[in-house]
């Protein structure tokens, strides 16, 4: 039986479908266009979909998965279920637990939800319009080059700003020169004017 379950055995058993099927398929097309050999491709054909089916009503059907390795008993009717521990077959644990199942299965619920959520946050993004963002990207840029105009403008301004500002304490310093000589002419128009009374 060991050769039944192989993979070897599979592919054959799935290579003698195909070939039957395909002479079927081809005996019953020469059949119907009245060729001489079409009744032996025919009978070929059914013959061995004959005995394929044949082979497989023996054999029955396997099952996909093997769960009873892993819980023994679960193709017995009524059978207490126990799984394997991880340590190997001699280690049972106890049966499943009903509050735990529940709780893991509404650990899981919550992830979904949080999952439903980020997509629903993503699907938010994607829906959001980002046409007039290239005008925005150019309008700022734009503004930080007038800004950095300004900036310049400041400043020379700034420079501008000194140079006035030297100018008024020169003058300031020439006008107190002025006043004392001003100041000098007054007392020496007093005294000359005193001296001719």
């Amino acid at each position: 039986m060991s050769f039944v379950k192989s993979k070897g055995f599979k592919y054959l058993k799935n290579l003698m479908i195909g070939v039957g099927a395909a002479v079927v398929l081809l005996g019953a097309l020469a059949k119907l266009l009245s060729h001489p050999l079409a009744d032996i491709m025919l009978t070929v054909g059914l013959v061995t979909e004959a005995v394929i089916f044949l082979v497989l009503g023996i054999l029955g059907p396997e099952p996909d998965y093997y769960w009873e390795k892993l819980y023994p008993g679960l193709n017995e009717y009524g059978a207490q279920i126990q799984p394997l521990a991880v340590g190997g077959a001699g280690a049972a644990t106890p049966g499943l637990n009903g509050e735990i199942v529940e709780q893991q299965l509404g650990g899981m619920l919550n992830e979904l939800q949080g999952m439903s959520k980020s997509l629903g946050s993503l699907k938010a993004l994607q829906e959001a319009d980002f046409s007039g963002t290239g005008q925005q990207i150019k309008q700022m840029n734009s503004f930080y080059s007038k800004l950095n105009e300004a900036m310049a403008d400041l400043a020379d301004s700034v420079d501008e700003t000194k140079h006035y500002k030297d100018q008024l304490t020169a003058l300031n310093t020439n006008l107190n020169s002025l006043n004392g000589v001003y100041g000098g002419m007054l007392s020496a128009m007093g005294n000359i004017g005193g001296a001719n009374k």
